[in-house]
């Protein structure tokens, strides 16, 4: 799901997903037009959380590993569960 279709309410609802809390290990620099790879899976979801484990490389090189709690919220503010068809495409079920 777009965060933009998100934002515009294509659940229903306007929501956006905004970073509570992130833990980032720097391991190595990147410099100027290093190509770098982004890895993203999913550790957890719980209710209107998620957690994704992330690492960074430059040429099999780790340059980052970073721990980032997300959540699901109303334009208001409010935590929303999310939808049991997205944590079934997180998880693969």
């Amino acid at each position: 799901m777009h965060h933009i279709k998100l934002a515009e309410g294509s659940l229903g609802e306007e929501m956006v997903w905004v970073v509570r809390r992130m833990e980032i290990d720097y391991k190595a620099p990147a410099r100027m037009d290093d190509l770098i790879l982004i890895e993203t899976r999913v550790s957890e979801i719980r209710g209107a959380r998620v957690i994704m484990a992330q690492k960074i490389t430059c040429e099999g090189r780790l340059l980052s590993e970073a721990r980032v709690e997300a959540v699901m919220i109303t334009k208001e503010g409010h935590p929303r569960r999310i939808p049991d068809e997205w944590r079934n495409a997180f998880t693969g079920n």
